[in-house]
């Protein structure tokens, strides 16, 4: 399946996603996009946090057009890279919610569960993923409410609750 438009794309990984992030890899070029690796570059244990910092910000800054992360359950990195700024990170195990995190959310990284998801799974996502289009309209405004809303303290974040009426 070749995407109708090439992206340069960020590609990330902790120990435990090491094996789906090169297929990963491969399979991006071998649909004509370009493939920067924010490692890991071994299956020797490292923190998924920072690797997903850095796929995030390499998206944020504009370096890549999207980027996509690996890890064990692909819980952690989405968490790590939701924390950076401009960053829309999905969890994702089925082409329905790539599809959706695309059309409705303009998602702009993808993380995937190399311990809970198999690879040809990873690899429909993927696929629909980098072919849905962000839709706009309705959705554009909830995408810019979310990156938007500015990073509070946790304590902050019930009066920001109270003052909205929650």
């Amino acid at each position: 399946m070749a995407s109708p438009k090439t992206f340069r794309i960020a590609v990330g990984a902790d120990h435990a996603g090491f094996g789906y992030k090169g297929m990963i890899a491969e399979h991006l070029r071998g649909l004509g996009h370009e493939v920067v690796d924010f490692g890991t570059y071994s299956t020797d244990p490292v923190d998924y946090p920072l690797i997903g910092f850095r796929v995030g910000e390499a998206v944020a800054r504009g370096e890549c057009d999207r980027g996509v992360l690996v890890c064990g359950s692909s819980i952690g990195v989405a968490m790590a890279a939701n924390k950076v700024k401009g960053v829309r990170a999905a969890s994702i195990a089925e082409p329905y919610s790539a599809k959706l995190s695309r059309q409705h959310n303009d998602c702009n990284v993808i993380c995937f569960g190399e311990r809970l998801t198999g690879w040809e799974m990873v690899r429909e996502c993927l696929d629909v993923w980098l072919t849905t289009e962000a839709e706009g309209g309705r959705h554009q405004r909830r995408v810019r409410e979310i990156d938007d809303y500015p990073a509070i303290d946790a304590l902050d974040a019930g009066v920001v609750a109270r003052e909205n009426g929650s």
